[in-house]
């Protein structure tokens, strides 16, 4: 990040700097705007503004602040383009990759992740050159695009470990792991996550961990190894939960969702899937479809098939719109329901 004149704050455990940040983000955040139009002849007014930004990229998540972020990252892309500031555009081009990624906006995450591509080899800039890949993998996955998907997040991990950043390689690890998933490559994806938790025990980064244990969970439960992704997903939660990340709470609630209807228990698999509802607002009518679609199935086992059919209708509608190609098993639910 680029270097500063004044010392920063100091706080002695990882939940007292994520108070500060929430509790300031308001004036964060208004900061970093007014630098987007203050940089003429002042690029290093520009650089430190997006690298404020890229070190508050929690806030993306939050919910409550995530439309300011939004907001402040388009402001400096813009005025790093007109800048001509490719250094500064690549970075607030990933903050932004990051912010579409979490409202469920893919297409316009996967563009600007691909300008943060070619904008970092013109700046040999290396956080977008990691960051950006490892983006476009996680796009690709929910695009179920797979093996683009591999592509970019084997570059990505080529990238983390070229630039001795050990905490992103552990991510695109654990995102490889997801990928591998799909593609039905279970030992693999089990051990590509096992090396992303390893990764961040090694480093006590307890914040980080809850990542790898969700990827772990997920692993798992598709292997049928349910107990034990039980136990890693609630681990997950509770981490999560405790550092204030109410996107990947809301995901671990649906992940528990499709653990629990795997293990033949549609009572909790359903409060699981209505507890990610609950958190509404956060991350986008696709991660809300996919819950829906769970919860659905959930519902159909219990019996109360009404309330199902309207869960995949709802869902229908939203895959629909987007063209995802989750839409294909929702209409094939709603047939067999009808053919019941």
């Amino acid at each position: 990040l680029a270097a500063t004149h004044h010392p920063g704050l100091h706080f002695g455990e990882p939940r007292a700097a994520l108070d500060w940040l929430y509790a300031e983000a308001d004036p964060l955040l208004a900061c970093v705007r007014q630098s987007s139009v203050r940089t003429t002849g002042r690029a290093d007014v520009l650089r430190r503004a997006v690298d404020l930004l890229w070190a508050a990229k929690d806030l993306a998540e939050s919910g409550a602040n995530s439309k300011q972020y939004e907001s402040a990252a388009a402001a400096l892309r813009d005025a790093a383009r007109a800048a001509k500031d490719p250094h500064a555009e690549g970075r607030a081009r990933t903050a932004l990759t990051n912010v579409h990624l979490v409202a469920g906006r893919f297409a316009e995450a996967d563009d600007e992740a691909r300008q943060a591509m070619v904008l970092a080899r013109e700046a040999d800039d290396p956080l977008p050159s990691c960051w950006a890949p490892n983006d476009r993998g996680i796009i690709a996955l929910y695009q179920a695009r797979y093996a683009d998907g591999e592509r970019y997040l084997l570059e990505a991990i080529e990238n983390f470990r070229a630039d001795g950043n050990h905490i992103g390689e552990a991510s695109a690890l654990c995102n490889l792991s997801r990928i591998h998933v799909e593609l039905g490559r279970l030992a693999s994806a089990i051990e590509l996550a096992e090396q992303g938790i390893a990764i961040y025990d090694r480093m006590g980064l307890t914040l980080r961990l809850a990542n790898g244990r969700y990827a772990l969970g997920i692993a798992l439960t598709q292997a049928g190894r349910l107990a034990e992704a039980q136990t890693q997903l609630t681990e997950a939660l509770s981490l999560f939960h405790d550092n204030r990340q109410p996107l990947w709470e809301g995901v671990t609630h649906f992940r528990l969702a499709e653990a629990h209807l795997a293990a033949h228990r549609p009572t909790l698999a359903a409060a699981h899937a209505e507890q990610a509802i609950a958190l509404r607002g956060i991350g986008g009518e696709w991660r809300r479809a996919t819950v829906l679609t769970v919860l659905g199935k959930a519902l159909q086992r219990l019996g109360q098939r009404d309330r199902a059919r309207v869960c995949w209708r709802d869902a229908e509608a939203v895959f629909e719109g987007l063209g995802s190609p989750e839409l294909a098993e929702v209409r094939a639910l709603l047939a067999s329901e009808i053919a019941a």
